[in-house]
Order: structure tokens, then sequence, then C-alpha cells
């Protein structure tokens, strides 16, 4: 039962961890343009 009290906080700073980095991730325009890199293995310069 002691174990809870570490592992239900531990869980909700995890959860803010993973919403913090895909926040940034999606502010900081990573996902803007998922197309180019897979067609540029097409493309013959």
């Amino acid at each position: 039962m002691d174990i809870l009290l570490l592992l239900i906080p531990l869980s909700v700073v995890l959860v803010f961890f993973i919403l913090g980095a895909v926040g940034w991730a999606v502010y900081h325009g990573q996902f803007d343009d998922l197309d180019s890199h897979g067609e540029s293995i097409l493309k013959d310069d």
C-alpha cells in the first residue's frame, strides 16, 4: 500500500512530462511536414 504513495505522483509527473514533450514538438513544428522526407527517397536529384 505504501508503494501507491510513490507510484501515483510518479505517474502524474510522467504524464505531465509526456504532454510537455508533445506540446513542445507541436509548437516547434515537428509535425508540419510529414510527407517530404518519405517522398525524397523516390525523387532522383
